[in-house]
């Protein structure tokens, strides 16, 4: 039987101080009061490479674990994501990537959550209504979670839906990430355009030259196309950079740094049978461990640029 499931739910202060003295002076006394103070935000105060170095060496065991597979280090280097930016990250879920862009971002940053519009969460079909009434008040609730994750020296973050970005915010943002967060879109945009209505907004609440990074679950261009309309959880580079161009992007760049090989699924798989949900094989162990050992999923990696 065919398991359709979406995987949904899919600072730190680093500082050394070292030094030597005899008699101290008064000079260096008053300094030496002053350290703490002038210490603790210094995650903020550390710009590019070494502060995204910093913040991904603070998270925890669970997320570096999944480091091996969603080089996070590599792929917001390579979308250009610094300090102080703002950012739109489409479909946070459970906030692996936000953790990281909250304190990277920093207090002169901002971090826009965009989720799907309520409209979707039903045409799943499984989810409960406790879920969907989660979903509805979702813009409301999403910063007080953000704010009870308790991560100091962060960017402020906002929160709408896909297609309600307010005009405030037109013509703001320097990066859009989609990571993991196309395939739906795509497989209910004839039943709504949700995917062409998402590409349109993008487009709009980027400054000229800004960057949409996307990281998506790739099918081969071998498979069906009705295979690979995202209900599988894949969709074909093809199909991501056609709908991107028509949208107005230009794609600049392009990474194999979250492919795996190991991935190929056949026209009966769907992508959450891979780490982390395991969801097909709960009940069998030697197919799950199978399973385990081909890591996550085949991956594209994509930067476009909205035109100067």
């Amino acid at each position: 039987m065919r398991l359709k499931i979406l995987l949904i739910f899919c600072g730190l202060s680093m500082v050394a101080a070292c030094g030597k003295s005899t008699e101290p002076t008064e000079s260096a006394t008053q300094n030496a009061e002053k350290k703490p103070e002038a210490q603790a935000p210094a995650v903020n105060k550390t710009d590019g490479p070494r502060k995204l170095d910093i913040v991904l060496d603070s998270q925890p065991d669970d997320v570096k674990a999944r480091y091996q597979f969603r080089h996070p280090n590599e792929t917001l280097t390579f979308f250009g994501i610094e300090p102080g930016m703002t950012v739109v990250e489409a479909l946070p879920g459970g906030g692996w990537y936000t953790k990281i862009l909250l304190p990277l971002l920093g207090e002169e940053g901002t971090l826009v959550g965009a989720n799907y519009d309520y409209e979707v969460w039903p045409k799943f079909g499984f989810f409960n209504d406790e879920t969907l009434a989660k979903m509805k008040t979702w813009t409301n609730d999403w910063p007080n979670e953000v704010a009870g994750w308790g991560i100091e020296g962060t960017a402020p973050v906002k929160a709408y839906e896909l297609s309600s970005l307010p005009a405030e915010l037109e013509g703001t943002a320097d990066a859009v990430l989609f990571i993991r967060a196309l395939h739906n879109l795509a497989r209910f945009n004839v039943d709504g355009g949700y995917l062409d209505s998402a590409l349109a907004t993008t487009y709009k609440v980027l400054k000229p030259g800004g960057i949409v990074g996307i990281v998506q679950h790739e099918a081969r261009e071998n498979m069906p196309d009705q295979w690979a309309g995202g209900q599988n959880g894949y969709l074909k580079k093809s199909f991501v950079i056609a709908k991107m161009q028509e949208a107005g992007f230009e794609l600049i760049g392009e990474s194999a740094m979250n492919e795996n090989p190991l991935d190929k699924p056949t026209e009966s798989d769907v992508v959450w049978r891979l780490p982390p949900g395991l969801y097909t094989s709960q009940d069998n162990p030697e197919l799950r461990e199978k399973l385990r050992k081909l890591g996550e999923s085949n991956r594209m990696t994509l930067k476009f640029k909205k035109p100067e």
